[in-house]
């Protein structure tokens, strides 16, 4: 029996990053970050069928007292056409953005703003994993 791939956006207006995690290993992998062009939708799906996953989880944005912001209301009207794609489910985001380019400075290598999406995502779908796969 093969095991559940899980497909992670943390979803921004100009850039998306994208990671994946195996339930079974339970280890989240930065894959890519991909460009708000009009062809991401095309392109999370591709992604999805390729790691054959069935969930999508999806960073979910709140300030730092836990309130909705206009970031919150942009994932959640994203997130309503990933519903076709896949099972679509959120996962507190908080600092997510600031650890990963914390971790991308330590790492002593050059990054761009893609690599901390990638890197963000990657960290989002390991909380998710910890959370519900323990």
């Amino acid at each position: 029996m093969s095991s559940q791939s899980l497909v992670c956006l943390d979803v921004g207006e100009k850039r998306i990053g994208v990671a994946v995690a195996d339930v079974g290993i339970r280890i989240a992998v930065p894959l890519l970050t991909i460009t708000v062009d009009g062809d991401e939708l095309r392109t999370i799906a591709e992604i999805v069928e390729r790691e054959s996953g069935k969930t999508i989880v999806v960073g979910y944005p709140r300030n730092q007292q836990g309130e909705s912001t206009a970031q919150t209301a942009y994932v959640e009207r994203f997130s309503g056409q990933l519903t076709d794609i896949a099972e679509v489910v959120f996962q507190d985001e908080s600092l997510t953005s600031v650890i990963a380019e914390d971790r991308l400075k330590q790492s002593g290598k050059p990054y761009q703003k893609a690599d901390i999406d990638a890197q963000a995502a990657a960290i989002i779908l390991q909380d998710y994993l910890e959370t519900y796969y323990g």
